[in-house]
């Protein structure tokens, strides 16, 4: 296992290109601790697998070092870098049995019989193969053969680090709840560097205990799932985690007040002024409804009732918003919306911005 470090790194796919405002991935600095479980999360062509590419040596960055445990390993293989990657799709040999394909990369690195034969035992009960073991890879299913594959780079226990590209695409959705929990629980037990890149919020939140949200090349944040949900450095982060995500109201501050259309929304605290974009964020699930008193008038979009609770969707000025209500909650003819005062977040230029005495 190691420490994995990123200083100054970027890469261009094209070596023509000098501005990086265009680069696949922008220059970023970041540092992964021996023997954590981070996920990458972002949409298709944030630049996640790019960066987990160039951590496994797949990709040379254009620019910057990568360094684990304080050595650079730029020029150095994958295999000289001892990791184990699990690809998007099932990479493995259809004419070994389960057990040979799980048994292959320590056959490779010359592992004792005795030790590839209680490791591949190990593997095999971690991931329900029993019934399987003997069996040719050719013919089974799409889901199977990926559990191979996870179970081909968690067989070894001396790698610096094993990266998954996605690992759960082809996986049925009833297994994949299973399969992150045994992931979760294999780290816990082997205590392995695990990065993990996936496009799907519930995979990285439940998996990982830092999770890197990337956009358009960049590092948005880096948080523990509950940092990411409760404050949000970006719009970005707060619009892509949640179900649905945070709401973002343009608005224009006045001192401890925000004034969003014809209406005043009293803040918990006093912001500086600000010019430009400005922007109040608060989940739907701190936006309350009310037939009488203060709150903000608004006109019911939608209703989208999901068994668990209802998502009401409204217009307030010139702004869609969306609240979560209970299964029980009324809604109001004439709703008033209201925010809890605690979870309002306020952003210029998309960043997060820090109230008059505030610290993050």
């Amino acid at each position: 296992m190691a420490k994995i470090s990123l200083q100054n790194v970027a890469h261009s796919y094209d070596s023509t290109v000098s501005e990086q405002s265009v680069y696949a991935l922008k220059s970023l600095d970041l540092e992964w601790e021996d023997g954590g479980a981070y996920a990458l999360l972002g949409p298709s062509g944030c630049g996640k697998t790019t960066l987990l590419n160039i951590i496994s040596g797949l990709v040379t960055p254009s620019q910057g070092k990568l360094l684990f445990d304080d050595v650079e390993v730029n020029r150095l293989s994958t295999e000289q870098r001892n990791i184990a990657q699990v690809f998007q799709f099932p990479v493995i040999y259809d004419t070994m049995t389960v057990a040979e394909n799980l048994a292959f990369p320590l056959k490779n690195r010359r592992v004792p019989k005795a030790e590839i034969d209680s490791r591949v035992g190990d593997a095999i009960d971690m991931l329900g193969l029993q019934a399987l073991a003997n069996k040719k890879a050719r013919g089974l299913t799409a889901d199977t053969k990926q559990k191979i594959s996870l179970g081909r780079g968690l067989v070894r226990t001396d790698v610096n680090a094993i990266l998954f590209d996605e690992p759960l695409t082809v996986i049925d959705p009833h297994l994949k709840w299973q399969l992150r929990t045994q992931l979760k629980q294999i780290h816990e037990r082997f205590g392995h560097t695990m990065i993990y890149v996936t496009h799907d919020q519930t995979e990285a939140l439940t998996f990982a205990d830092k999770v890197v949200v990337m956009h358009e090349g960049s590092i948005v944040q880096v948080g523990t799932p509950e940092e990411l949900f409760k404050r949000p450095d970006h719009t970005f982060v707060g619009k892509f985690i949640g179900s649905p995500g945070m709401n973002i109201i343009p608005c224009k501050l006045a001192g401890d007040k925000a004034v969003v259309g014809d209406s005043t929304i009293q803040l918990a605290s006093e912001y500086p002024s600000l010019e430009g974009q400005v922007e109040l964020g608060i989940r739907p699930e701190f936006v309350s409804l009310s037939g009488t008193g203060e709150g903000i008038p608004a006109l019911v979009q939608s209703v989208d009732d999901i068994g668990r609770h209802k998502i009401v969707t409204l217009t307030i000025g010139q702004s869609s918003i969306d609240a979560i209500l209970s299964e029980q909650e009324v809604i109001p003819e004439n709703p008033r919306v209201s925010f809890s005062l605690q979870d309002i977040a306020i952003y210029h230029q998309d960043r997060l911005v820090e109230a008059r005495g505030e610290t993050s």
